[in-house]
């Protein structure tokens, strides 16, 4: 007789925990000029976002279908408002009920066909009110920066490089976007011309320090000049004071004295 094997059998499964990745090993950034633009815009737009329910990731997974973890995009920098600020290992669509509303690629040949194709595509169906090109090295788009908006019929290409999400002016400055507020033009600085202005006010601050203190010296002695001088005005009173003494007690003693007097 052939011996017949029973298998045990399997427990119920438990529905397993689906994990969604932060990282793939993948470099951040093509070369150090993409790199430096996705740092430089990370840091403008948080700190220009400072106070608001708003936060910027950059180059992190954003997953977009829950439960699919392979449905991702790791957008060079994007914004989203309506958040908690503070960083994220990664940005689920579903769990905070916001998408993004600017996102930011720093484009390149070897990214062209993705960011203005699939990317560009994605985004649309996302809703994603904004989405900017950036090409540091203007390696395929000659003016390096391109924006486009989200209208009836999908993204338009901006004629003018306004971001009316971020309420911000947008310039290309060799290879960074320059940030410009549109209430009153002032520049939002990077990191290098924050550190340039606070070295100045500095300095500003230390000059007009030495020249309170020059003042004050100055001041100094024009009051001990003035002091020297009520003090010697005083002593010119007192010796005149004791001659006019002197003079009374010689004309009591001897009298007036004249001309005739022999």
């Amino acid at each position: 007789m052939t011996a017949i094997s029973i298998a045990p059998v399997a427990p119920p499964q438990e529905t397993l925990e689906i994990i969604y990745p932060s990282a793939d090993g993948e470099p951040v950034a093509e070369t150090y000029d993409h790199l430096y633009a996705i740092l430089n815009t990370l840091e403008v737009l948080k700190q220009y976002l400072t106070g608001r329910r708003a936060t910027v990731l950059a180059n992190q997974f954003l997953y977009y279908a829950e439960g699919f973890p392979k449905l991702r995009v790791a957008p060079d920098v994007m914004v989203i408002f309506d958040v908690e600020p503070g960083g994220r290992d990664h940005y689920k669509i579903w769990s905070e009920k916001q998408v993004p509303k600017v996102i930011f690629e720093m484009t390149s040949a070897g990214t062209q066909r993705t960011d203005k194709n699939s990317k560009k595509e994605l985004y649309e169906a996302l809703e994603v009110e904004e989405y900017w090109l950036f090409d540091p090295k203007g390696e395929w788009i000659a003016e390096k920066l391109r924006g486009y908006r989200l209208g009836e019929e999908g993204y338009e290409l901006l004629k003018e490089n306004r971001s009316e999400v971020l309420q911000l002016r947008l310039e290309v400055e060799e290879k960074l976007i320059g940030f410009y507020r549109q209430d009153n033009g002032e520049k939002l600085l990077i990191a290098e011309e924050l550190a340039a202005a606070l070295a100045a006010e500095i300095q500003q601050r230390e000059a007009a320090e030495a020249q309170l203190e020059l003042e004050r010296e100055r001041a100094e002695a024009e009051s001990q000049r003035a002091e020297a001088e009520s003090q010697r005005a005083e002593a010119e009173s007192q010796r005149a004071a004791e001659l006019q003494a002197t003079l009374a007690r010689y004309q009591q003693q001897f009298g007036e004295l004249s001309e005739n007097n022999s």
